[in-house]
């Protein structure tokens, strides 16, 4: 009974079925009628134009988006527990060729306009130190926490006045767009790009860097061959996004998700450290009792020495779910 991580999750079946499809022939590169379409498709979710590329890891759709925003000299603004500082082994140094992430602190791995300001001011405007040219947020944080729409609204209002370009890692877009009941859009506002996640909620081995700021994607396309990202059969990474928007299948995969995520932050009660918002639960277990619930078949990883996250996927067996709900209301 496996509550590891939703990047383990089964490939949805449409996903499987769109990837058949795609074996035909047709132009190379992202030349094929699949990558043509996405912009088009991205545009009307948003209802605003944008530029779409695919990719095959979330890592390169974080780390190629802020290569187009930030020069080798400049820096990132995030947190200092977000995932492009905490777990891609240095890929966005490497990507943009030595710029350094100015980390900032915020409760649930979040930021707010006040953190920004605290990176943002001490810096002296002269050569010898690092000058910020954008901020990175995660939609959901690190800790399944949302960003709703005036917390959004902050963060692009003082990233505009500062003139900084906003990414958004949206790794776990689609739970955070569903628990917050709205627009797409508005669980991005201000953002100049998206990394839009696929691979954790029911898609293979594709993700999409949605462009609101189109003219960065011409920058990306050349950055993206340089990386030995532009694959020669792009049609299937298409064809797997554009099989997450139909029918609004990413919507109801993270909803799924998200219900069994909130099943077991019931059971977890004042164990919780965190509210659960999206498809992630940090609770507090000794490692006794993470033993205990191991013992019993479940699979999850310890946060710290006492604790564990447990996150569900688009495809958590209800009856598995109610199975761990329960052992975890009866340690």
């Amino acid at each position: 009974m496996q509550f590891l991580s939703d990047n383990a999750a089964m490939v949805h079946p449409a996903v499987w079925a769109a990837m058949q499809a795609a074996d035909a022939p047709d132009a190379p590169y992202d030349g094929d009628s699949w990558s043509r379409a996405l912009d088009e498709r991205f545009s009307a979710l948003f209802e605003r134009p944008c530029a779409v590329l695919w990719v095959a890891t979330g890592t390169a759709a974080n780390c190629l988006a802020l290569a187009t925003m930030v020069p080798p000299h400049g820096g990132v603004i995030c947190h200092r527990e977000a995932h492009i500082e905490m777990d891609e082994g240095g890929a966005p140094g490497f990507f943009t060729h030595g710029a350094k992430l100015l980390l900032a602190d915020g409760a649930g791995a979040k930021l707010d306009g006040a953190a920004i300001r605290a990176v943002i001011d001490p810096i002296r405007k002269d050569v010898h130190q690092v000058q910020p040219h954008a901020v990175s947020i995660t939609q959901a944080s690190e800790y399944g926490l949302t960003y709703k729409p005036d917390e959004l609204a902050e963060i692009a209002r003082v990233s505009w006045e500062t003139g900084l370009k906003l990414h958004v890692d949206g790794a776990r877009f689609a739970n955070a767009a569903a628990s917050l009941d709205c627009e797409p859009y508005a669980a991005c506002a201000g953002a100049d790009v998206l990394s839009f996640g696929c691979v954790k909620n029911g898609g293979m081995s594709a993700e999409a860097i949605v462009f609101f700021d189109e003219s960065l994607a011409d920058v990306a396309r050349y950055r993206r061959k340089r990386a030995g990202h532009l694959q020669s059969k792009g049609r299937f990474l298409a064809a797997q996004i554009l099989a997450m928007l139909d029918g609004d299948l990413w919507l109801a995969n993270a909803r799924a998700a998200n219900h069994a995520a909130q099943e077991l932050a019931a059971a977890a009660g004042q164990r919780l450290l965190y509210p659960v918002e999206a498809n992630e639960i940090f609770l507090r277990l000794s490692p006794a009792e993470r033993e205990a619930l191991r013992a019993q078949g479940f699979t999850f990883y310890d946060w710290g020495a006492d604790a564990a996250r447990l996150v569900t996927a688009w495809n958590s067996a209800p009856d598995h779910v109610t199975a761990l709900a329960r052992a975890i209301a009866a340690l």
